[in-house]
C-alpha cells in the first residue's frame, strides 16, 4: 500500500531574558556551578508565589506575530501535572486552554514551490531542571543528580499542524523557524546547547486517507541532521511494521544517535493524563490590541522580506538571496561589506562577488572548522580589501583564496599576508618573458599545435607558465604575451 507521511513538530525555545519566568533568578547559568542560580520559587518550596516575566511575554507575542498568529485577548497559565524528578514542584506551569496565540503559518521552500505549514499555537511555559545520569565506577550502580539552575527559565513552545510530508520538509521548517527567532533576537536557537529543542509527532496513513494511524512522538534529537535521520528512520520503521502485518502503537520513542535508531520509551500520554487545571497563583492575562500593535511595530525585517529585498536591490538570484538571509548575522555581514562600496558604478557585480565569497570560501571554511559567521576573524572591511587587490590585478582569484584562508585562520589583513608571503601577482611583461621563452622551448609540439588552430594548446601553455611562477603570473597577461610571441614565428 502507498502510505503518506504525516509529521508535526513541537519546538521549545529558551528565551533570552535576564531572569527566569516566575522569579528573579538569573538565566545566565551556562558556566555556573550546579544549583547556584536558585531561589525558593524555582526550588518549589511551599508557600512561595510566582510572578510573571513581562519580557518573556513580549518575546512570545513578537514571535507569534512573526508567525502570522492571532494574538489572544485573554490568556492564562495552567498547571501541567506529571511526576518526574526534574519537576521541582511536581507540576510545570504552562498553558493549555487559553494560549497566548493560535492559528498561524510559516512558509517553507519545497521542490514543488513554497508551502505553508500551519502553526497551531505559540504559548509560554517554564523550563525544567536538568538531570545528570551517573554510574558508580566501583559498584556499577546508576543514579541521577539534579541541577536546578535551568528550572524556571522562560520557554516558548511552538506547535505546528501535522502539515509536513517528509523529513526534509521538517528540516526546512526548523531551519526557517530558528532563523526567525534569531532575527527577532528572542532566542539563540542553538540545538546543541539545548536552547532550541524539538519533539516530532510522526504518523503514516494510506494515500488519500484523512485518518492517521498511531501517532508516535520522537524525542532526544539535538541537531537538524539528527531530526532528519530520526524521522527518516521512524517513517521506514512504521511502514515496516505494517508490511509485516504488525500493529502500530501510540508511544514515545527516543532517538539513539550512535545506533541510528529510535527505541521505545513509554506509552504516549494523552492531554487528560496531565490533569491540567488553571494556575491559582497567577492572574489571567488581558492583552490589549494597542499593546500588540506596539510590539508589531518593533518587529525587525524578517528573513522572507529581506530575501525579497536582496533580489530586487542587489540583483541576486532567489537561491543566493535565500542562503544569505537564512542567518541574520550572515545577511548583516553581506550588507556591511556592500556598505564599503559607496556609489560604485558596478554595484550589482560587487554584490554578486561578495555573495559568492560568503557562499563559497566562507561556507567551506566554516564547515571545516565547525564555526559560523559570528566567530569569523575576517571583518567586512578586510574582505573588501582583498577584493580590491583582485580588481587591481595584485592577486589572481586562486591566490586570493590562499590569502583568504590565511586571513581566516590568523585574523590578519590581506595586505599583511601578501607582504609576508610575497604573493603579489606578476603582471610586468619584462618579468614574464623569460619564463614564456622557456615554456615555448620545452613545449615545441604544443606551440606547433596552436599554430595549426588547436586552441587547447594555448591553455596548456598558459598553465605551464602559471605552474612555473607558482600561480603568481597574471593569467590574462600570460595569455596575451604567448599569443604575441607565437605569432612572431
Amino acid at each position: 500500500m502507498d502510505y503518506e507521511t504525516v509529521i508535526g513538530l513541537e519546538v521549545h525555545a529558551q528565551l533570552l531574558t535576564k531572569s527566569k519566568m516566575f522569579c528573579t533568578c538569573s538565566t545566565d547559568y551556562a558556566d555556573a556551578a550546579p544549583n547556584t542560580h536558585v531561589c525558593p520559587v524555582c526550588l518549589g518550596m511551599p508557600g512561595v508565589l510566582p510572578t510573571i516575566n513581562r519580557q518573556a511575554i513580549e518575546y512570545a507575542i513578537m514571535t507569534a506575530l512573526a508567525l502570522n498568529c492571532t494574538i489572544a485577548g485573554h490568556s492564562r497559565f495552567d498547571r501541567k501535572n506529571y511526576p518526574y524528578p526534574d519537576l521541582m514542584k511536581g507540576y510545570q506551569i504552562s498553558q493549555y486552554d487559553n494560549p497566548l496565540s493560535h492559528d498561524g503559518w510559516l512558509a517553507i521552500e519545497t521542490g514543488g514551490g513554497e508551502r505553508r505549514i500551519g502553526i497551531t499555537r505559540v504559548h509560554q511555559e517554564e523550563d525544567v531542571a536538568k538531570l545528570w545520569h551517573r554510574s558508580d565506577p566501583a559498584t556499577g550502580e546508576t543514579y541521577s543528580l539534579v541541577d536546578v539552575n535551568r528550572a524556571g527559565v522562560p520557554l516558548m513552545e511552538i506547535v505546528s499542524e501535522p502539515d509536513m510530508r517528509s523529513p526534509e520538509e521538517a528540516r526546512q521548517y526548523l531551519v526557517k523557524l530558528r532563523s526567525i527567532l534569531q532575527y527577532l533576537g528572542v532566542s539563540t536557537g542553538n540545538m546543541e546547547e539545548g536552547s532550541f529543542r524539538c519533539d516530532a509527532n510522526v504518523s503514516i496513513r494510506p494515500g488519500g486517507s484523512e485518518e492517521y494511524l498511531a501517532k508516535v512522538e520522537v524525542k532526544n534529537m539535538n541537531s537538524f541532521k539528527a531530526v532528519y535521520r530520526a524521522l527518516e528512520y521512524e517513517v521506514k520503521r512504521q511502514r515496516g511494521v505494517l508490511e509485516a502485518n504488525g500493529k502500530l502503537e501510540q508511544e514515545t520513542r527516543g532517538w539513539v544517535e550512535e545506533k541510528g535508531v529510535t527505541v521505545s520509551q513509554r506509552s504516549k500520554e494523552y492531554a487528560h493524563d496531565y490533569r491540567y487545571f488553571p494556575e491559582p497563583d497567577l492572574p489571567p492575562l488581558a492583552i490589549r490590541e494597542e499593546y500588540v500593535e506596539e510590539l508589531r511595530a518593533r518587529l525587525p525585517e524578517l528573513p522572507d522580506a529581506r530575501r525579497d529585498r536582496f533580489i530586487v536591490q542587489y540583483g541576486l538570484s532567489r537561491y543566493d538571496a535565500s542562503l544569505l538571509t537564512d542567518s541574520r548575522a550572515q545577511a548583516d555581514y553581506f550588507e556591511n561589506c556592500l556598505g564599503l562600496f559607496p556609489g560604485d558604478a558596478d554595484f550589482n557585480r560587487k554584490a554578486k562577488t561578495v555573495a559568492n565569497w560568503l557562499l563559497g570560501e566562507y561556507a567551506r571554511l566554516f564547515n571545516v572548522t565547525e564555526t559560523d559567521i559570528a566567530e569569523c576573524r575576517v571583518e567586512p572591511q578586510h574582505l573588501v580589501e582583498l577584493l580590491r587587490l583582485i580588481d587591481e590585478g595584485t592577486l589572481s582569484t586562486s591566490m586570493a583564496k590562499a590569502v583568504f584562508e590565511e586571513m581566516f585562520n590568523s585574523g590578519k589583513r590581506a595586505g599583511e599576508v601578501v607582504g609576508e608571503k610575497g604573493l603579489g601577482q606578476v603582471s610586468a611583461a619584462s618579468e614574464l618573458e623569460a619564463v614564456i621563452e622557456k615554456v615555448l622551448g620545452d613545449n615545441a609540439q604544443a606551440a606547433a599545435d596552436y599554430r595549426q588552430g588547436k586552441e587547447q594548446a594555448l591553455k596548456f601553455m598558459v598553465g605551464q607558465v602559471m605552474r612555473a611562477t607558482k600561480g603568481q603570473a597574471n593569467p590574462q597577461v600570460v595569455n596575451d604575451l604567448l599569443i604575441k610571441r607565437l605569432k612572431e614565428n
